[in-house]
């Protein structure tokens, strides 16, 4: 596919659609957005004046008014509870969808919904986006090109459940596999933070719940630590380690053992644009390791942030997708995630050792 990509968004008046709006302005000649489907009249008429797209009340008026030249895919950007009906009716149209996280609520909609579209050729991808970030790109650079050695181990303390699991498997190269898993909660005060609203508005202590869990997959373990709106905090930090055979990644500082002997001890060092005397514009150009690039920002000079430009990445590689080009992170992906992230759930709230099951998405052994 080639020239400009279209795409239509489902639940387009809510915080997550409009990143894909800010995305598409951001980036005119990549995307364009060819309507919003949005329930309410008058926060439709908001968003026409805000964003300078055409608002439909429902899938069928969006889909009939940009006949002949539909959208390249649909994104449904809805709570899980409905969008796996648009999910199942954009499916079952032909229309390539990029559906949000999770793609189903519970298990037993993640059941359903995989064996409606199991085997039907549906191209049905998810929008999960940490494992795009900059950093993270950089981190799997260097785990792929085998400088830890073998890993046998991780901690992501970065984002809850699903989205922390789904780098846990990908830096662990677990695919399927089940784990055992023991979590543990615990309380303390902390100062009240920035939340999705804004600023604090009062200085105020409340109580921090802090997640703790170990999914240990027998050969490899998986340390998942989250407290509640951490990612928005001013006062705590995310952390993310890789343990491999000859070394480790801490965060953004790499240690590793060469053959020879030698140890290496490096940083993961982002390079912006526009910097000081620098008069190219404010932008991520990429990450180095040492001496090399090890993630090169494909959006640049466009101004996003980091979880924007993650996103893009997203839509981007969904255009590839809707054109018959391979799927970059599929409905079994995010089953299995969100699956794993229950389950690490189910062991904080009961303190009880819980086990993992094969799920219907998992490939047969040997397969």
């Amino acid at each position: 596919m080639t020239g400009v990509a279209t795409f239509g968004v489902v639940g387009g008046a809510g915080f997550r659609a409009q990143y894909f709006l800010r995305i598409a302005r951001a980036l005119p000649e990549r995307f364009r957005v060819a309507g919003l489907v949005v329930r309410d009249a008058e926060r439709g008429r908001e968003m026409e004046r805000r964003w300078d797209v055409p608002t439909f009340r429902t899938l069928d008026d969006l889909l009939a008014r940009t006949r002949p030249d539909l959208p390249d895919f649909v994104v449904v950007s809805v709570p899980a509870a409905a969008g796996t009906d648009y999910i199942r009716d954009l499916a079952g149209r032909g229309m390539p969808v990029l559906a949000e996280t999770p793609p189903a609520p519970d298990l037993a909609g993640l059941h359903r919904l995989y064996a409606d579209l199991a085997g039907t050729g549906a191209r049905v991808q998810v929008a999960e986006q940490y494992h795009l970030h900059p950093v993270n790109q950089a981190r799997l650079a260097l785990i792929r090109e085998g400088r830890l050695g073998p890993v046998t181990q991780a901690t992501v303390s970065f984002s809850h459940l699903y989205h922390a699991v789904s780098l846990l498997r990908l830096f662990l190269g677990v695919g399927y596999d089940d784990a055992v898993i023991r979590g543990m909660r615990f309380e303390s005060p902390w100062v009240a933070g920035p939340t999705r609203e804004g600023p604090p508005r009062e200085d105020v202590l409340v109580t921090s719940e802090r997640d703790l869990a170990w999914l240990d997959f027998g050969d490899r373990l998986g340390c998942y630590d989250f407290t509640a709106n951490q990612h928005r905090s001013w006062i705590r930090s995310n952390h993310v380690s890789v343990r491999g055979h000859r070394g480790e990644i801490f965060d953004r500082r790499v240690r590793v053992q060469e053959p020879s002997g030698t140890p290496l001890d490096f940083e993961l060092t982002r390079v912006n644009r526009g910097e000081w005397e620098n008069a190219e514009g404010y932008f991520l150009q990429g990450i180095m390791a040492g001496d090399r690039w090890v993630y090169q920002n494909p959006f640049a000079p466009a101004r996003l942030y980091d979880d924007e430009i993650a996103i893009a990445t997203c839509l981007a590689r969904m255009v590839e997708h809707a054109a018959g080009g391979p799927g970059f992170y599929g409905l079994a992906q995010a089953c299995q995630d969100h699956y794993l992230g229950m389950m690490i759930a189910q062991a904080v709230r009961t303190g009880e050792t819980v086990r993992t099951e094969p799920q219907p998405w998992a490939p047969a052994p040997g397969g």
